[in-house]
């Protein structure tokens, strides 16, 4: 009896061995693994490795590789702590206190401290895209301790919370910078973060190199020894890039959206939609209403009239975008779903030039314009094509422009040597920073790009956007929100297409690509590989 006890307990403790090794072997295969080097294609090769004056995406997909933000986010918006651990929000939303965290060191071995982050935040309000509105409430910046950082806010501004991520609010070294042009910092290009990963060099044309850094504060992180970026200006080739495996990763739809169905087939490959909620907006016409052809709104109205934004979904997009008139993407919370003024018809669109003062000549054309579309990726050179092909219907003889991202920023928001532009704009956190800095007058700033590049200015709008920007009641942000819609729709400072879907492409031994709204604009502390 007591032997067939033993042999039963025995067996007992060998199947549970052979189920804790199952599940252990199981476990193991599905655990992060440190090692190898990650192929990540962007496009076109940015101007900078530091997003402190630019909102490109290209830049933004780069720069959190190595410079990091305070904050981090989950799909939900919500903050999640990096630089800071901890923070409060006091005195009714006019005053926020970051705690900072501790034994962080820059990537040259100098000290992290709250110096650092006031400094920069300092510097974005001069050079950046959009921190000059982001902070707008903010009158003081103070630091009691190394590792505490105090702003304070004349009015509350509720969206403030959500602009601390890397790819917002970077978080640069007061040491580097301090005593030197920002905007021609060798730092810019050779970057010196707190990140996941360090810099090694920059082979114009071809890659940009990022090493392991071994002494990240999040011990155990990153998992990858290096990110090789790969710049690969041929759509085509870099579809079959990612078939043949020589690319692991790529964001913003990297591949021609005729391939996407075939790639999406492809059983070593896998399709992401998340990790876009930050930077999702809208596909533009921008106006530049000081060229005195387009001033004239009659003339944007024909325009608008000539254009048919289902043919831009269905044969530009290939069905991954929604049509909208607004500057606000149709799954933003404030979204105003009323119809276009401007629908599509052609025979209003000849009528409103002709009442302009712009009849046909007789080669059959009204006037000449020359139209540049931003070069990143292929969708605005695309959309071009058809705005020429469709104003040539209404008697506008239209010439695009092509040219580099560094002579395309210069010709718009510097030299504003342009008649109008195909881009696109993102919505961000918040109406008020993100679509804000499109229309409001002080958001005219020459040599800044990605702000108001047509030069608008109405006093309604400044002011509706100012009261949202402080306004706490969400019924009324979504009257003043729905009221600034009708006014720019109406006004046609640009013409508003579609909302494009975004897509990331990724082999299926990449994981953990995509955790955050910043989707692959984010440090990649997280990514792995499988072997």
């Amino acid at each position: 009896m007591i032997s067939l006890l033993l042999r039963t307990a025995s067996h007992r403790v060998v199947l549970l061995l052979l189920v804790v090794a199952s599940v252990l072997a199981h476990g193991a295969a599905h655990a992060q693994t440190r090692g190898g080097t990650l192929n990540f294609v962007v496009t076109p090769e940015p101007t900078a490795l530091v997003d402190v004056a630019t909102t490109a995406v290209n830049v933004l997909k780069v720069s959190p590789k190595v410079i990091e933000g305070l904050l981090d986010y989950d799909f939900e918006l919500k903050a999640k702590p990096l630089l800071a651990t901890s923070w409060e929000i006091e005195d009714g939303g006019r005053r926020y206190v970051f705690h900072l965290r501790h034994g962080v060191k820059w990537h040259d071995g100098a000290p992290f401290t709250s110096a650092d982050v006031a400094w920069s935040i300092e510097t974005l309000r001069k050079v950046h895209p959009r921190a000059r509105t982001t902070f707008a409430n903010v009158t003081a910046i103070s630091t009691p301790d190394p590792y505490t950082l105090v702003l304070t806010l004349s009015e509350p501004a509720p969206w403030l919370i959500r602009a601390f991520s890397a790819s917002e609010t970077p978080i640069l070294p007061k040491h580097i910078y301090e005593g030197r042009d920002v905007l021609t910092n060798p730092a810019n290009n050779a970057p010196i973060g707190t990140g996941p990963f360090r810099f090694v060099k920059w082979v114009r044309g071809s890659f940009i190199e990022y090493a392991r850094n071994d002494d990240y504060w999040n011990a155990g992180k990153p998992y990858l020894d290096r990110i090789i970026v790969k710049i690969i200006a041929d759509p085509a080739a870099r579809a079959v890039a990612f078939e043949d495996g020589s690319v692991d990763l790529g964001g913003d739809t990297p591949v021609p959206l005729a391939d996407l169905d075939r790639l999406k087939a492809n059983p070593k490959l896998g399709v992401e939609t998340r990790g876009y909620e930050f930077q999702a907006g809208v596909a533009r016409i921008e106006f530049n209403l000081d060229n005195p052809v387009l001033k004239p709104l009659k003339v944007r109205q024909a325009i608008a009239s000539a254009i048919d934004r289902e043919v831009i979904r269905k044969v530009i997009y290939y069905g991954y975008a929604t049509p909208t008139a607004s500057p606000l993407m149709p799954s933003n919370p404030y979204y105003d779903a009323g119809p276009t003024p401007y629908p599509f018809d052609v025979a209003r669109a000849n009528r409103l030039l002709d009442e302009a003062g712009y009849p046909r000549k007789a080669d059959g054309t009204r006037f000449a314009l020359t139209l540049d579309p931003l070069p990143i990726g292929d969708l605005p050179a695309r959309t071009g094509e058809y705005i020429k092909s469709a104003l040539a219907r209404v008697g506008i003889a239209v010439t695009i422009r092509n040219q580099d991202l560094a002579a395309y920023l210069k010709r718009v928001y510097t030299d504003r040597q342009f008649d109008f532009t195909v881009n696109g704009m993102s919505n961000l956190f918040d109406p008020v920073v993100g679509v804000a800095r499109l229309y409001t007058t002080d958001n005219f700033r020459p040599g800044v790009p990605f702000t108001n590049g047509s030069h608008y200015s109405n006093p309604q709008i400044d002011g509706l956007f100012a009261q949202a920007a402080r306004e706490s009641d969400e019924t009324k942000r979504k009257q003043q929100f729905a009221q600034i819609q009708r006014i720019l729709e109406h006004d046609l400072p640009d013409l508003n297409l579609v909302s494009p879907q975004w897509v990331t492409l990724a082999s299926k031994r990449v994981h953990d690509h995509t955790l955050s709204p910043d989707g692959t604009a984010a440090s990649f502390a997280d990514v792995w590989l499988s072997r």
